[in-house]
């Protein structure tokens, strides 16, 4: 890739989702991933299919052995390999599944950013902090802050803002 191509590329992000033992992937997310690339909001530059065994040892799983019901061309994302994943990104990814589960590692372009990403770049800017907010904590912390004020702090619903940066 040339400095000239790197200008256009938008964030690139990674999943690591894990299917459990006894609800292995049907493939049904899976047209969902095709509408969010055909409407060039993403990219998919790789999609891994991992089975953790018993013993702690990952097996690879093409995705046309998966046995997908649907009509999405799985083919389609067997070729995603950008060659961005390497072994101790597996083992890494590895390490978060539970034995007997199947996991999917999804490595994406976020398309929709490009243009902004370009041209902060063309300005000299960089990306120095970047994060996740995960969708639970979101929708924890918006019930809360919605909530009479004597029943925001309960057991049920744990504070997180000591989770959260202080303010520059």
């Amino acid at each position: 890739m040339t400095d000239t191509d790197f200008d256009d590329v938008g964030p690139i992000d990674y999943l690591v989702v894990e299917f459990p033992a006894d609800h292995p992937p049907d493939g049904s997310a899976l047209p969902l991933l095709l509408d969010l690339v055909e409407a060039n909001i993403i990219r998919v530059l790789d999609l891994v299919f991992v089975r953790k065994d018993a013993d702690g040892s990952l097996a690879g799983i093409a995705v046309e052995d998966l046995g997908f019901t649907g009509t999405v061309d799985v083919t389609l994302f067997a070729e995603a390999s950008s060659g961005l994943i390497d072994r101790g990104d597996l083992e890494q990814a590895g390490a978060v599944l539970e034995p007997g589960c199947v996991g999917a590692i999804l490595v994406y372009e976020n398309r929709w950013a490009a243009p902004f990403a370009s041209a902060l770049r063309r300005e000299g800017a960089q990306l120095v902090a970047s994060g996740r907010i995960p969708v639970q904590g979101t929708w924890r912390r918006s019930i809360l802050s919605t909530a009479p004020p004597d029943s925001r702090r309960s057991a049920r619903c744990p504070d997180f803002s000591a989770e959260l940066p202080a303010p520059p």
